[in-house]
């Protein structure tokens, strides 16, 4: 049997601003709201559906991206002013990671959501 994530549901206060924040950061498009979820697909099939609820209690997603997406996204993270963490705790401000030889840095969504970017699993 072959199983595959095919999506899963991030909770927001405002599935727009949210969505286009991390998608603004991927370099991914925002999809056509279906339902009650605005849609971000990534490219192993895996849709992450943004949908607004409250109370929001922050997540954590980690995105395994090569070197090149990973120079990119984090460019856009320094330049928007986002604040980056080496460490999922927060403990080590403005620092990447070097775990398994490749690199890492963790930030949060608007709602506090703890996302990651790593280069290697």
């Amino acid at each position: 049997m072959s199983i595959e994530l095919n999506h899963t549901i991030i909770w927001t206060t405002d599935k727009a601003v949210s969505a286009q924040f991390l998608g603004g950061i991927l370099d991914l498009p925002v999809g056509e709201q279906t339902g009650p979820f605005l849609p971000i697909q990534l490219s192993n099939h895996v849709t992450l559906d943004f949908a607004d609820g409250a109370p929001v209690r922050p997540q954590h997603y980690a995105f395994l991206v090569n070197d090149e997406e990973f120079d990119v996204a984090f460019g856009r993270i320094k330049e928007a002013g986002i604040e980056y963490w080496a460490d999922p705790g927060h403990q080590r401000p403005g620092e990447l990671n070097d775990r398994l030889g490749g690199r890492g840095v963790y930030f949060s969504d608007p709602d506090g959501h703890n996302m990651e970017l790593l280069t290697r699993a």
